[in-house]
């Protein structure tokens, strides 16, 4: 058996106080990670993150930061730094969806998603491009989406897509630092926004999935947990695929 240690190393990951984020931030502590659990500084998304932190232990910390404010991702990345020493792996996960047909989408729908799925992504890359050491790792969160563009996604799943194309760009940036990037696309996972797609709708979703279930939060995770791991240090510019087999 080959165990995957990351003591001694930092990761941050943003909008971790629940659902996907806090599984990713639970899978990188459990593997000796200190773990900064990000969070969009709220009543409710506070005590998530608080929560996440709590259940996990002293290598842990819960810090606001608005990802599309550069001047809190800067700040977010001085405060990991200085409660840790240094960041290490950066987990950009933050995002949302404003789900509606084209038709209907106001464009502050349309911006508020791409403001926070693709700029937060950005941001959250750019601070972390300087401040990694050589040898760090950076995975970027995209979607099914991206590929099959959902009734009712246009804003999401361009968000999805643009982070795609951020995430091979990227990675041909830092390849010279031994710094790898790489982006997880999930199919439909059964966190809070997964289980808010209407049921008639999971349930057609559902029979394009060869594994006949969607996925548990921690299963992306561990997706995530072997991208920053040694066991993945020549894996970069990839756009790994956990959906079940519901595309390739």
């Amino acid at each position: 058996m080959v165990a995957i240690d990351l003591s001694g190393r930092t990761a941050i990951v943003t909008g971790a106080g629940q659902g996907l984020g806090a599984a990713m931030a639970r899978r990188l502590y459990e593997a000796g990670a200190n773990v900064v659990v990000n969070y969009f500084e709220d009543g409710a998304n506070r005590s998530r993150a608080e929560q996440t932190v709590a259940a996990l232990g002293e290598r842990a910390a819960a810090l606001p930061a608005d990802v599309r404010d550069p001047e809190a991702v800067r700040g977010l990345f001085d405060a990991a730094a200085a409660r840790f020493g240094g960041v290490d792996i950066v987990v950009s996960n933050a995002g949302i969806i404003r789900d509606r047909t084209i038709k209907k989408m106001a464009l502050e729908e349309w911006q508020a998603v791409l403001d926070t799925n693709l700029t937060g992504t950005f941001l959250v890359c750019r601070e972390a491009a300087s401040r990694l050491a050589d040898g760090g790792r950076i995975v970027t969160v995209s979607s099914i989406s991206a590929f099959l563009g959902f009734f009712g996604q246009t804003n999401y799943a361009a968000s999805k897509a643009g982070v795609i194309g951020l995430t091979r760009s990227l990675s041909r940036e830092l390849a010279r630092r031994r710094i790898t990037v790489n982006a997880v696309a999930p199919g439909v996972v059964l966190t809070e926004m997964g289980l808010g797609i209407p049921e008639e709708v999971r349930a057609q979703m559902l029979q394009s999935v060869p594994l006949g279930r969607f996925a548990e939060p921690e299963e992306i995770a561990g997706v995530v947990l072997f991208l920053v791991s040694d066991l993945a240090a020549y894996v970069t510019g990839q756009v790994i695929q956990v959906n079940g087999g519901w595309i390739g």
